[in-house]
């Protein structure tokens, strides 16, 4: 046993451990290190550190001025990215809860990255649901509920872009046509609810209301059910209600948005386009750690 904690203990660091030691480095009140200070706080042989430093530079982790470093813009979007993204968890929590509670069905909360949607919340559910998903897990935006929510008030780039991708079936019932998602858009911002109905799973169908204001969606709330359309449409003023509640929530009572309005572009959330891209990335990194 004394050997293996002997072997844990001497067994060289990683290329991931040797940068976050390095990013450790520039904690505390000096914004600016030269490659000295930083071999000498992160205790990485200098070759080793100055690889680093340098690759960090090219990520935009870092800045480099002169013989300097200093944090770059890279750590300080994912800082405020990171930061926005647990205020998000933070206000959906506890009435994503209370919607499961109400609803007794598995609740959901996504945001949109690129033609796909993220799962950043569940609530509810089991392991031998009839809906295989996780926290972090993806689906196709144009086969879920939650997809065409934020899809359907999004900027029209968004929208082509996913038919760009291609619109693959899941089930026989998935809209794979884009004048057939085109029509189901519209239709969803008409009404302000999106519908999948076993377009992603068969036998399970789903309700998902955006997370909006009066302008684009940033995210949406949704909940899935084995029960067909009489019950999508039971539960629709409970999820619409929950995401209006979200958004209250996060930005105040003023900020409200119509069912159905379409949303201005010089009306933007308080997450851009180029922002949740960002934050989208770094979750794909932190999945891959």
């Amino acid at each position: 046993m004394l050997d293996q904690v002997m072997e844990t203990e001497q067994a060289p660091l990683s290329l991931l451990e040797k940068a976050a030691k390095v990013l450790g480095a520039f904690e505390g009140a000096q914004p600016r290190l030269s490659l000295t200070e930083v071999v000498r706080r992160s205790g990485i042989p200098r070759s080793s550190a100055h690889r680093i430093l340098d690759q960090l530079v090219r990520l935009r982790w870092l800045d480099r001025d002169g013989r300097d470093y200093r944090m770059g813009m890279r750590m300080l979007e994912l800082g405020a990215l990171a930061s926005h993204h647990n205020r998000l968890r933070r206000a959906a929590l506890p009435l994503l809860h209370g919607l499961h509670e109400r609803t007794g069905q598995l609740v959901h909360l996504s945001v949109l990255d690129g033609a796909e949607v993220v799962c950043l919340e569940r609530i509810g559910g089991s392991d031998t649901t009839a809906v295989p998903s996780r926290v972090g897990g993806r689906m196709p935006a144009h086969a879920t509920a939650a997809g065409k929510a934020v899809l359907a008030f999004s900027d029209p780039a968004t929208v082509e872009h996913v038919l760009a991708q291609g619109l693959r079936p899941r089930t026989a019932r998935t809209l794979v046509r884009p004048l057939a998602l085109r029509a189901e858009l519209a239709a969803t911002r008409e009404r302000g609810i999106a519908y999948d109905r076993e377009e992603s799973f068969r036998g399970v169908s789903c309700v998902a209301a955006p997370l909006r204001g009066s302008g684009r969606a940033i995210a949406a709330v949704s909940v899935s059910s084995c029960r067909g359309d009489r019950e999508l449409a039971r539960l629709a003023p409970a999820v619409q209600a929950c995401a209006r509640a979200v958004w209250r929530e996060l930005y105040g009572p003023g900020r409200a948005g119509r069912p159905g309005s379409v949303p201005p572009a010089d009306l933007e959330p308080a997450v851009s386009a180029r922002a949740m891209d960002n934050m989208m990335g770094w979750l794909r990194f932190s999945e891959w750690m």
